[in-house]
């Protein structure tokens, strides 16, 4: 809880710095907040392949939702995930997860992605149920 507050009154001074009203945000805004999770970390992120395992984007490695995340137990698993750091243990476990669009990719960062990039997202059917490691 230390670090959470100590992340809040960082964020409460950047908007002052940048004359940003932190009383506009809503916490009911989920989209926003994993937008602004996307864009701050727009390189680490992964989608779900049709074999049922998780593929990152750019480098195509196979990566798996650490146990411990709420979204290991999630059904139907998401489609599209970011994610903080990969923990290398038997498997690329990643850490701090949360669910994003494909879209916001090319909307967040058109300097990395292209449409190539998540387009498949959009043609491809999704896999089975599958039992996670």
């Amino acid at each position: 809880m230390k670090k959470a507050r100590d992340v809040r009154e960082q964020l409460e001074g950047l908007c002052e710095r940048v004359e940003v009203d932190p009383t506009v945000s809503s916490p009911e805004d989920i989209e926003s907040i994993l937008k602004a999770i996307t864009a701050g970390f727009f390189y680490n992120t992964a989608r779900l392949g049709k074999s049922g395992d998780y593929e990152t984007v750019k480098q195509r490695r196979t990566v798996y939702i650490h146990p411990s995340s709420v979204l290991a137990k999630e059904e139907p698993l998401p489609a599209w995930v970011c994610y903080f750091e990969l923990a290398f243990t038997s498997k690329e476990y990643m850490r701090q997860v949360a669910p994003i669009q494909p879209k916001w990719l090319i909307e967040i960062a058109p300097h990395f992605y292209q449409e190539s990039d998540v387009e498949d997202a959009k043609t491809k059917k999704m896999p089975k149920n599958k039992n996670r490691r």
